[in-house]
């Protein structure tokens, strides 16, 4: 009901950025104990709109499934016959206690709308031939359109190199 002051903000988000990244080092730590990679797990929704901590769940050595929206990876582990209990678990970052999906907590509307949306919108469809085949108006698809584009120009940072430095 109310908005919470810069400073709590965050100190929330340092908060559970620090648990991502904490987590983060005891993947490495064990999988440099076996000389193994970290395989990441972050789907295109995720890493294209910022949905990862930098150096947190968004540093791994293989990203094997970044280039799926969220709806094919479940395509992709029916496929894989991966067990029901996995696959019907609703995602989470494990970081905030609130109960809220990643749905609801950043994405805002369901991945089998926001990934037609977005695939469609990618591949040059108008909006109102979108909409027509959500049942949606072409507002609402535009309002999905512009949060998309908004999300990844936002969080634009996390997906970039290191700056460098270079003697001239």
């Amino acid at each position: 009901t109310k908005r919470l002051p810069p400073r709590e903000y965050y100190q929330i988000v340092a908060a559970s950025n620090f648990k991502q990244r904490t987590r983060m080092a005891m993947l490495y730590y064990h999988a440099e104990l076996r000389n193994y990679a970290v395989i990441g797990t972050a789907n295109r929704n995720e890493h294209d709109q910022g949905f990862f901590v930098k150096h947190g769940d968004g540093g791994v050595d293989v990203a094997p499934i970044q280039h799926l929206f969220k709806t094919q990876v479940y395509q992709l582990a029916r496929a894989l016959d991966i067990p029901p209990a996995i696959q019907e678990r609703t995602p989470t970052s494990d970081t905030y206690s609130a109960g809220s999906s990643q749905e609801e907590f950043f994405f805002r509307v369901p991945f089998a709308i926001l990934d037609v949306v977005w695939l469609g919108h990618e591949r040059g469809a108008p909006a109102a031939e979108i909409a027509a085949a959500l049942g949606l108006t072409a507002d609402q698809v535009e309002r999905v359109i512009a949060d998309i584009e908004r999300k990844q120009r936002t969080t634009a940072y996390l997906r970039m190199a290191p700056i460098t430095f270079e003697a001239a």
